[in-house]
């Protein structure tokens, strides 16, 4: 088994840096509907997180962002508890910035499944998303939308927000 070594640096183990469209979280000052982000994916390697990164494409409306970690059932599409959970202020000045998440230190397992969930409270902010063709979906894992209405949402292989997740082995 890998323990953590103080001195290590972070990896990324998963990147998806393609962003050609964008997915709205939040909502606009005159709709009360808000609207949640997310993924999954399936860890290609074993290690501490250190970090989860989401590529901020816009941000209409600066505030705090949350993101939570959980295990994620693939087969009956639920989420498990949060594993951990951070929170961060966005300025105006963050578009087209990368935006670090420092999670609590957690043991990710090769080839188990997670999913992180994206919301805020006060903000509205636009995430890169890609957007791939009917024949090469993704196939590390779903995004995940959904809103105040709709909390279930959907599951989306054919796009996949634009994200690093950072391991120390």
């Amino acid at each position: 088994m890998d323990t953590f070594k103080p001195g290590s640096h972070p990896r990324p183990v998963l990147t998806q840096v393609e962003n050609n469209t964008t997915l709205w979280i939040g909502h606009l000052h005159t709709d009360p509907t808000d609207h949640f982000g997310g993924q999954t994916f399936t860890c290609p390697a074993e290690g501490q997180l250190d970090n989860i990164q989401l590529f901020a494409s816009a941000v209409q409306y600066p505030g705090d962002i949350q993101l939570s970690l959980h295990e994620f059932d693939p087969i009956n599409k639920t989420w498990g508890p949060s594993l951990g959970q951070c929170t961060l202020a966005v300025e105006k000045e963050d578009h087209h910035k990368w935006i670090r998440f420092s999670l609590p230190t957690l043991e990710l397992k090769k080839q188990s499944t997670y999913g992180f969930r994206v919301k805020t409270n006060n903000a509205l902010v636009g995430l890169g998303e890609a957007a791939c063709d009917n024949q090469h979906p993704f196939t590390f894992g779903h995004e995940w939308n959904a809103d105040s209405i709709n909390q279930r949402g959907h599951y989306l292989s054919y796009f996949s927000l634009a994200f690093k997740v950072e391991l120390r082995a």
